[in-house]
């Protein structure tokens, strides 16, 4: 069974995603201030006649339903960064520090078109599609209180689909992973207290400049010498901070970073030994120590059949010669994984680069761009992989 030709839906309303995306990008929101963009959102889906519920604050979760009770989700996320836009262009950002400069205003017009699109066919829908669009996925992740909030129940969610513009893949190309596809990541906070003094007289001090030298030095050992380099780790630090001047000895010293880990193995492994490093080395050079490791985003990961859904429907619009399959994960986080913790997920990066029209800025740069022919591309892929799920019975054929 062939599905619709979903890229042709998709371009004949590439004037509606264009509109839709510049007007994010006008008007960009950080995390759980999206106020603007979630009315936007609700007004498109009530003149679409989508039902839809307020969830996590300023997101919504919208359901398609068709004919049939199975269930199947595709998340966008809504919020922008902290970052003053530099492009010269009709649709450069409105607010002052503040700009997409992840891809989010293009993810939410993918998702608007989507629904439009699904929406018109439902009665050809064996089952129903909710639409989920998250706040804060560059903070916190909203699709943690989204999940709290129940949006992968009644009617209970069996699959979910998301995608990420990528700056590195050319327009008209999408990217796939097996696996795991984007790390966990710990936070960390580390207090090192020693005893104040003279610069003059260390001898009656505890340095805790020193000893916090003697620790980040010593931490960067667990990934080299303690991990296989065959599966990749990060530790990084990322702030150092005490003292007031060059001669006074204080009292403590801060220090901050992150941990970024491909497995749970070497996620509990690396929190372990920090906390052992860190606690030993204090305490050999008579200093103490509070440390607070954040549990934040886990592992996203692909399942299998997940995967095979995805790359099948794709091929279905773009050709088997458009989708690229990716050997390495990125060490980046992604909130879209604590929908992959619950639930059999699929998250594939669609290409958005253009050498020819100078779109190669990197995501979370000022200069940040896309080349606005991925849109009917990403929404021609979410369609399809979402209706043939449901159409196809796809779990029960086996691999495709």
């Amino acid at each position: 069974m062939h599905s619709i030709n979903f890229i042709q839906e998709a371009e004949n309303i590439k004037e509606t995603l264009i509109k839709y995306r510049r007007d994010f990008h006008r008007n960009p929101e950080l995390g759980f201030e999206e106020n603007r963009t979630s009315a936007v959102i609700k007004e498109f889906l009530e003149n679409e006649g989508i039902e839809y519920l307020e969830t996590a604050g300023t997101g919504v979760c919208a359901i398609i339903r068709g004919k049939g009770t199975r269930t199947i989700a595709i998340r966008a996320d809504m919020d922008a960064l902290p970052i003053q836009d530099a492009k010269n262009c009709d649709y450069s950002s409105k607010a002052e520090g503040k700009m997409h400069a992840c891809g989010h205003d293009a993810h939410t017009a993918i998702l608007l078109g989507t629904a439009k699109i699904l929406n018109k066919i439902k009665d050809d829908i064996k089952g129903n599609v909710k639409l989920f669009f998250e706040p804060a996925e560059e903070t916190t992740g909203g699709a943690q209180l989204m999940i709290k909030d129940g949006v992968l129940e009644n009617p209970y969610v069996e699959a979910v689909i998301g995608l990420h513009v990528d700056e590195n893949i050319q327009v008209g190309k999408i990217g796939i992973k097996k696996g795991v596809v984007n790390a966990a990541s710990n936070p960390f906070t580390i207090k090192i207290k020693g005893k104040g003094g003279h610069g003059a007289r260390p001898e009656d001090a505890v340095d805790p400049v020193v000893i916090a030298s003697s620790v980040v030095m010593n931490l960067q050992t667990i990934v080299s010498r303690e991990l296989t380099p065959t599966e990749p780790s990060v530790l990084t630090i990322g702030t150092i901070h005490g003292g007031t001047a060059q001669n006074i000895i204080p009292e403590e010293v801060t220090i901050s970073g992150i941990i970024r880990t491909m497995t749970s193995e070497h996620r509990e492994y690396v929190k372990r030994r920090l906390v052992e490093i860190v606690e030993g080395i204090t305490h050999s050079l008579r200093g103490t120590s509070e440390i607070e490791i954040v549990e934040s985003y886990p592992c996203l990961y692909n399942e299998d059949k997940m995967m095979e859904l995805l790359k099948y429907s794709a091929e279905e619009q773009l050709g088997s010669n458009n989708i690229k399959i990716l050997d390495k994960p990125s060490l980046g986080v992604e909130s879209f994984a604590y929908f992959s913790k619950e639930r059999p997920s699929v998250f594939y990066f669609l290409g958005c680069r253009n050498d020819k029209k100078g779109i190669i800025h990197p995501a979370h740069g000022n200069k940040f761009d896309i080349d606005e022919d991925c849109l009917p591309i990403g929404v021609a892929v979410h369609c399809a992989a979402a209706f043939n799920y449901l159409n196809i019975a796809f779990q029960d054929r086996g691999s495709i």
